[in-house]
This record gives structure tokens, C-alpha cells and sequence, in this order.
């Protein structure tokens, strides 16, 4: 029997939506966003865990990727829920463009990082 519980109905709808995207965020990729990070992207907690959260939410089209993930404090993670973050930002009175600019710096940064990777496995197929 299928539960109909308010929970279990929230379950399945997330599923179908996890499973309806691609998802291209890695284990190596999620760990050096956090070192890069430093701590929550929005309110820059440190030594508390942190959770993986969609800047542009799962519900709004957003993807687990490189680009669209950052570190946040489940504090921060909870509040921001499928808001748009820059809205959330500022009600929260949190500096909106300061994380904007960071953000700006770590994508590039990781996706230099990472591009230089991909360069890396393309010639050793080259040569082999």
C-alpha cells in the first residue's frame, strides 16, 4: 500500500524530480568546493557540517552541478528552502553581492580546475 502521508507525498514528488534531471556534481567536486568555500557560502559558518544547496533550487530547474551548488550550514540551507537567492539574501540581511562575486570567483576557478582535468584524461587517451 502506498503511504499518503504529507511527507510521503513530498518524498515522491522529489524523486521525480531528482530523477527527471541530470546530475553531474562528483564526490571530488563537492569536496573541493567546501575547501574552496571555507564554510557556508552565505553566512560563512565554520566547523559545522555542511550540505550541498542548489543556489537555483531543484523546484525552480536547478541541477546538483559544479555551477549551481554551494556549501551551506543547515541553518542557511534550511531558510533558503527553493527561494531565489538573491531575494533571500537580502531578507535574511546578508551580503547579497559579496556572495555574488564569490560565487563568480569559485566557478571560475573550479571550472579552470576541472577543465584542466578533463585536458589531462583527453591527452592520455590521445597517446594511448
Amino acid at each position: 500500500m502506498v503511504s499518503r502521508t504529507r511527507t510521503a507525498r513530498y518524498a515522491r514528488r522529489r524523486k521525480r524530480r531528482m530523477d527527471a534531471v541530470e546530475h553531474d556534481l562528483s564526490p571530488e567536486q563537492w569536496a573541493l568546493l567546501q575547501e574552496v568555500w571555507g564554510g557556508c557560502a552565505y553566512c560563512g559558518a565554520t566547523g559545522v557540517p555542511l550540505q550541498r544547496d542548489c543556489v537555483l533550487a531543484l523546484s525552480r530547474g536547478g541541477r546538483y552541478t559544479l555551477e549551481n551548488i554551494a556549501p551551506a550550514c543547515r541553518s542557511c540551507n534550511a531558510s533558503k528552502c527553493n527561494d531565489e537567492v538573491t531575494g533571500w539574501l537580502r531578507r535574511k540581511r546578508l551580503d547579497e553581492r559579496a556572495f555574488l562575486v564569490r560565487h563568480a570567483e569559485v566557478r571560475m576557478l573550479l571550472a579552470q580546475q576541472f577543465a584542466g582535468d578533463a585536458d589531462d584524461e583527453e591527452s592520455v587517451v590521445l597517446e594511448a
